[in-house]
This record gives C-alpha cells, sequence and structure tokens, in this order.
C-alpha cells in the first residue's frame, strides 16, 4: 500500500479483486426517451462484490449532455472521481448522474476518461449482436 498524504492507495488483491474486460456487444446509453448513445463501446469493471460497472468512451457521448459537477470522490483502488450532470433537452439537468476517472491508478488505466452511469438514473443496456 502505498499513502498520499491524505488518502491510501491500495492495489488489488484476492481481498479485493478489479476485473476489466471488453465486452462483445455495443451499448445503448438514454434517459427515458433520449438517447445518449447507441452502438457506443463499453468496458465491464467487476470489483470485489459491487455489481458490474460499464465504461465508455467520452466521445461516445455528445458534449452537449454532460455538464461538469463539482462534486468528486475517492476510491484507494482507482483514484479521485469527478462527476457530471446530464442536460436533457428539455433543459433539465439529471445531477451527478455520471462519474470519470481522469487520471486513475496504473492498474486501472484502461477507465481513463470514460464515463460511467448511475443506473438508477441512466439506463445503460447491451445490444445484440447483429447476425450473420
Amino acid at each position: 500500500m502505498t499513502e498520499t498524504p491524505d488518502r491510501p492507495i491500495l492495489q488489488p488483491g484476492i481481498d479485493h479483486p478489479l476485473e476489466l474486460r471488453e465486452i462483445d456487444h455495443q451499448v445503448r446509453i438514454s434517459v427515458g426517451e433520449e438517447q445518449l448513445a447507441g452502438g457506443a463501446e463499453a468496458l465491464e469493471l467487476r470489483e470485489h462484490t459491487y455489481p458490474p460497472v460499464l465504461y465508455v468512451r467520452r466521445s461516445d457521448i455528445a458534449p452537449r449532455f454532460l455538464q461538469r459537477s463539482k462534486q468528486t470522490s475517492w476510491s484507494p483502488y482507482k483514484g479521485k472521481a469527478s462527476y457530471f450532470h446530464i442536460r436533457l433537452k428539455d433543459g433539465s439537468l439529471l445531477e451527478n448522474a455520471v462519474w470519470s476517472y481522469e487520471s486513475p491508478f496504473a492498474h486501472i488505466a484502461a477507465i481513463k476518461d470514460r464515463l460511467a452511469f448511475y443506473p438508477g438514473k441512466v439506463r445503460v443496456e447491451q445490444l445484440q449482436a447483429a447476425s450473420a
């Protein structure tokens, strides 16, 4: 374990595994009837006993949907997370519905600048592969 002056940095291991993999299907991301992305590629992060989380490239979401929040959080296994609100067509904001690790630790660097979405606020669906 390494420590920053005020926060621990922990390595994944047998007691707290982290597994990151590309998923075979693209994903659709939406809020109600409003689609934020359709056909985005995603990485799936499985961490310890938490539900799996899909991370999509920030470039797969139109910038008009995202508004940076002041909220941040800390994971001793991933680093500092930044949050975003989702700006909907009607002008309303879905507050802190998205998070991103803009400078994750080296062992989880593949999620850098990718976005994850709170399932209670945003629908993330895996699309079926096209049949041959």
